[in-house]
């Protein structure tokens, strides 16, 4: 697991391949991921959108953008958490995400909260 704090936003990160949904001959490598967000502060948050650059090795850098999570967009009161499970599905089976989160923050300005980076490395490729 990795975390990172932003603007007291906590967002936390463990993912893991997904052996059952791979292809390797394919070139198909599924990794699932959970994210928790924690609101440590004292002001009410919302999420509105997200941004993540995904690398896969030997093909490259793809950027995706999109409203919310999961198709919500969750609101946060001091002290609450929300989390989520997610996939990605890279060619190579070698890569790793990062991102941030923008957030509206009732009583301050737009928060763009950072999604620390992790690596995605398939088990067939790690042994």
């Amino acid at each position: 697991m990795v975390s990172k704090i932003t603007s007291e936003i906590k967002v936390s990160v463990t993912a893991v391949y997904d052996h059952f949904n791979s292809y390797p001959s394919e070139n198909r490598y599924v990794f699932k991921y959970h994210i928790e967000i924690q609101n440590l502060g004292s002001k009410t948050v919302k999420l509105l959108s997200r941004r993540w650059m995904i690398y896969d090795l030997g093909f490259g850098f793809t950027e995706v953008e999109g409203a919310g999570v999961i198709g919500l967009t969750p609101t946060l009161e001091s002290g609450e958490s929300f989390s989520y499970f997610s996939n990605v599905i890279l060619k190579s089976g070698v890569g790793n995400m990062e991102g941030s989160y923008l957030f509206e923050s009732f009583g301050k300005p737009d928060l763009c909260v950072e999604i620390p980076k992790f690596n995605l490395v398939s088990e067939v490729l790690s042994n």
